[in-house]
C-alpha cells in the first residue's frame, strides 16, 4: 500500500478561541477540537502593612475547593518592613494553619558584584512532618528599591485520598544578591486544604499584592 503524505500547509489548524486540535474517529481525524486549559482569576489582596494575607475558601469570594485541580499564587512586589524570611502555611479544617508538611528548599544566588555566587541546599528551611511555617524566601532586605516576585502551585487541595503536593519558586533582593528560591512537598493528610496564609518570620508586608488564580 502506497504512503500517502498530507502537506501540513494545507490543513487548517488554527483552533477556535480556548480550544486545542485534537483527533476524533474519522479518516481526516483533524477535525474535532477540546477544550483548552486557562487561568481563571479568582482574588487579588493586596498588602498594606499586612501581617498576614489568607485565602480562605468561602470566604471574600475566595474559591479553594474542587472546583480546580490546580490553584496558582503569584506574589508580586512584595516590600517587607524588616529584614525577614517570607513563609506560608495551609490550614486541613480546623482554625490553625498547621498542616503536617514534609519539604526541601534550595537556592541560588549570584551578586552584583560579579565576585560570589552559587547554589545551596538550605537544610535549616526544610521541613519533616513539620506543622510550621514553610520558608519560601529567606533573607529579604528592606531597600525601598528590594522587592520580592515569585509562584506557588497547589495541586488537588481538596481531595481526601491523596496527600496534597506544592512547589514553588521566589525571585528577591538579598542585600546587594539575586537570589532565586525553590521549595516543594508535600502536605501529609488526606483532609481538604481549604486556606492558604503567606507572611513575615518579622515585620510586614508593607506593600505588593498576592493573587489566586485556579487552572481550569
Amino acid at each position: 500500500m502506497a504512503l500517502n503524505k498530507l502537506k501540513y500547509n494545507s490543513l487548517n489548524l488554527t483552533p477556535a478561541a480556548n480550544k486545542a486540535i485534537s483527533f476524533d474517529s474519522d479518516a481526516d481525524a483533524l477535525e474535532a477540537t477540546l477544550g483548552a486549559g486557562s487561568m481563571v482569576f479568582i482574588k487579588k489582596l493586596t498588602a498594606s502593612s499586612s501581617g498576614t494575607l489568607s485565602f480562605v475558601d468561602g470566604s471574600s469570594d475566595v474559591v479553594l475547593d474542587s472546583t480546580y485541580k490546580e490553584y496558582i499564587f503569584i506574589c508580586n512586589n512584595i516590600h517587607a518592613s524588616a529584614q525577614s524570611t517570607f513563609s506560608f502555611n495551609f490550614r486541613d479544617g480546623s482554625t490553625d494553619y498547621d498542616a503536617t508538611k514534609t519539604t526541601t528548599h534550595f537556592y541560588g544566588y549570584h551578586n552584583e558584584a560579579g565576585n560570589s555566587n552559587g547554589l545551596s541546599y538550605t537544610t535549616g528551611s526544610d521541613l519533616a512532618q513539620g506543622t510550621g511555617f514553610q520558608v519560601i524566601a529567606d533573607d529579604l532586605t528592606v531597600d525601598n528599591d528590594h522587592n520580592l516576585n515569585g509562584i506557588l502551585h497547589l495541586f488537588n487541595p481538596s481531595s481526601t485520598t491523596f496527600v496534597k503536593h506544592f512547589l514553588g519558586t521566589m525571585q528577591f533582593n538579598s542585600a546587594t544578591q539575586s537570589t532565586n528560591s525553590f521549595v516543594a512537598g508535600y502536605c501529609n493528610t488526606t483532609t481538604a486544604i481549604d486556606a492558604v496564609q503567606f507572611k513575615m518570620t518579622s515585620g510586614n508586608m508593607d506593600t505588593g499584592t498576592i493573587t489566586l488564580y485556579g487552572i481550569n
